[in-house]
């Protein structure tokens, strides 16, 4: 599943908003109750993607949005870990802008592609 960026973070910042971390307490409440019911011999994982949309950021903490999308899906895994997600099974990767929902510079086009992805896979 997918949260827009503006849910979850203000603008050019990695820090979860009071929105977005009632937000992913339901996310969190939904996984723990997920991982109870996957079978133990199933080995899964949590991947959470951060993306950005394609305009340049350049901050001394944020260089690219390489590592904005990164520092955003690490603060989500820090988070959902808090909540009781198990730290294991969980996986944080930034994606900068080169993975795009859409093509386009329009402001609908950028705040669609400025995401977190949630993707529950295979180990």
């Amino acid at each position: 599943f997918v949260i827009q960026s503006g849910v979850l973070f203000p603008s050019g910042s990695a820090e979860i908003s009071e929105e977005g971390r009632e937000n992913l307490r339901q996310i969190a409440d939904f996984i723990r109750e997920l991982v109870s019911e996957i079978p133990d011999d199933v080995d899964w994982i949590l991947r959470v993607d951060g993306h950005t949309d394609s305009k340049p950021i350049q901050t001394i903490r944020f260089p690219s949005n390489w590592e904005l999308s990164t520092a955003r899906a690490t603060s989500v895994v820090r988070f959902m870990i808090s909540l009781g997600v198990p730290e294991h099974r969980l996986m944080a990767a930034g994606l900068g802008e080169f993975q795009p929902l859409a093509d386009g510079e329009d402001a609908d086009t950028m705040q669609r592609n400025r995401r977190i992805e949630f993707k529950l896979t295979d180990r």
